[in-house]
């Protein structure tokens, strides 16, 4: 099977061939670190957690890089203005790196809680001083850039004029320019399209280094270029990221590769869609910007209950990473109970015993859920045909049909391998957060079994009285041919 992926450069699916299989370099963009991580953290890093684990699955090796952006550098969507986290920084009287640590800590908890696995590189934008000043210097050799009063700026004219600005957002730098207004402070630059590669830094800038033009820092565009280039090289497979950083960031990426060494660095880009909360789009001033931890806590006015990070995997992944996904209680709760009923029959499964044959028809999950992952990793239709199969488990679980020894045996294989190994999707974070849980779920077992050899030696007080104390405590208890199941 061929592994397809939507191409954003090209505007479409295109098959995944690796420039230098089996090896795969992935570069995504990471979180700017100046507050607690939220939604608009948890998508990208899900999305692209998926497209790791399914390489890694198909049998490439990936080196998996994901930048953090920290000190130093401007806010997004300016040329001027304060460093957020230098800002924080001055107002709460820390070292900006105290800060920065206090949040990537935090960041490092949430990627833990909701099963993302960590890259094998994550560069500090800080870190990588010598390597941004270096593409600045290969941009001005190149005649791409001007150096405007001990600033760095890129000529998006110029450069427009030998290849194309605009190229992934499909944008006409015509229509940019005629739209553009003028912003206070920008006088330094020769038209405002351009942007910032080295910025001189004033005097209440905390974050400085020397250079060739000044004392200052770079300009946000340069760290992914300057960090993609030096771990993965000046050709490599996937850039991923929101596709709020299709214009400017990765457009002017695009810009600062091909003007350094001509030609772009990126062979497909690929982007995860936005995140609404209740239709609306997440942030502060509506008072909608959730943290994850509210999330998990449930301490947001918006929200009517907590949600375990296990609830939050699983409803990023019942939409496709190219649409739109919409935050809201009662489609949470359904996530919720969605994931419960899955984890509940992947839980049955494992304790089913074979049959001589198979009455119900159970074949073909595995080919079903690659194929679906082969078409531009679409993990809805996934969930889909593992819900599809699950009813038939439970059929046979309820004691209404029968699986032979092979089929149970690939069917354990495959819903561990897309429940657990691709999709992530965890039990124990989706119940107590993982606290204690196996030795919780012991404990629970051990007086099922009390009970269960009370009922086979007529002890009927002891047997009712265990299964009455439990439903008290909000437990439910079956009991099936094979022994007992539960749930809280």
């Amino acid at each position: 099977m061929e592994l397809s992926i939507y191409n954003t450069l090209k505007g479409k699916k295109e098959v995944f061939v690796p420039l230098h299989a089996p090896h795969v370099g992935i570069y995504v963009c990471g979180p700017t670190v100046y507050g607690d991580p939220h939604l608009g953290h948890a998508r990208p890093a899900i999305t692209f957690d998926i497209l790791f684990r399914y390489l890694q699955h198909v049998g490439y090796r990936v080196r998996y890089v994901r930048n953090i952006t920290d000190v130093g550098h401007l806010e997004h969507d300016a040329d001027s203005g304060e460093d957020k986290i230098a800002r924080k920084a001055r107002v709460e009287q820390l070292e900006p790196m105290e800060v920065v640590q206090h949040y990537l800590l935090r960041y490092h908890d949430a990627m833990r809680a909701l099963n993302v696995l960590p890259p094998g590189i994550e560069p500090h934008a800080s870190g990588h001083i010598i390597e941004q000043i270096a593409l600045v210097r290969q941009i001005l050799d190149n005649g791409y850039a001007y150096v405007s009063e001990g600033s760095v700026y890129f000529d998006v004219v110029k450069y427009n004029r030998d290849h194309r600005y605009g190229i992934l957002s499909n944008r006409n730098i015509d229509d940019m320019l005629s739209t553009t207004r003028e912003l206070d402070g920008q006088g330094e630059k020769r038209n405002p399209l351009d942007f910032a590669l080295w910025k001189k830094a004033q005097p209440e800038h905390i974050m400085r280094w020397p250079s060739p033009w000044s004392e200052g820092f770079p300009g946000w565009h340069c760290e992914c270029t300057a960090m993609g280039r030096k771990y993965l090289g000046e050709h490599f497979d996937i850039h991923g990221g929101g596709m709020d950083l299709i214009f400017p960031h990765h457009e002017c990426e695009i810009a600062q590769a091909v003007a350094s060494q001509g030609s772009d660095i990126v062979h497909y880009w690929m982007h995860n869609n936005m995140i609404t909360v209740n239709g609306q789009k997440m942030g502060k001033s509506l008072g909608n910007f959730i943290t994850l931890e509210q999330f998990f806590t449930g301490n947001h006015p918006a929200l009517t209950q907590a949600y375990a990070p296990m609830t939050i995997r699983f409803f990023i992944l019942q939409a496709h990473y190219r649409s739109t996904v919409d935050f809201g209680n009662e489609a949470l709760q359904a996530s919720e109970k969605g994931l419960e009923r899955l984890l509940e029959t992947y839980a049955r499964l494992q304790k089913l015993t074979a049959a001589t044959a198979s009455t119900v028809d159970v074949k073909g999950l595995r080919e079903r859920c690659e194929t679906a992952m082969c078409d531009d990793l679409n993990t809805p239709v996934v969930i889909s045909h593992l819900f599809d199969t699950g009813r038939m488990i439970n059929t046979v679980a309820d004691g209404n049909g029968a699986l032979s020894a092979e089929d149970l045996e690939e069917l354990k294989a495959t819903f561990k391998l897309f429940v657990e190994d691709i999709l992530g999707l965890q039990e124990s974070s989706a119940t107590s957060g993982g606290t204690s849980d196996e030795a919780y779920k012991k404990a629970v077992d051990l007086l099922l079994n009390i009970r269960l050899q009370a009922k086979q030696n007529r002890d009927w007080v002891t047997s009712d009285r265990i299964r009455n104390e439990l439903t008290s405590y909000g437990f439910t208890v079956k009991d099936t041919k094979d022994g007992f199941e539960w749930k809280l």
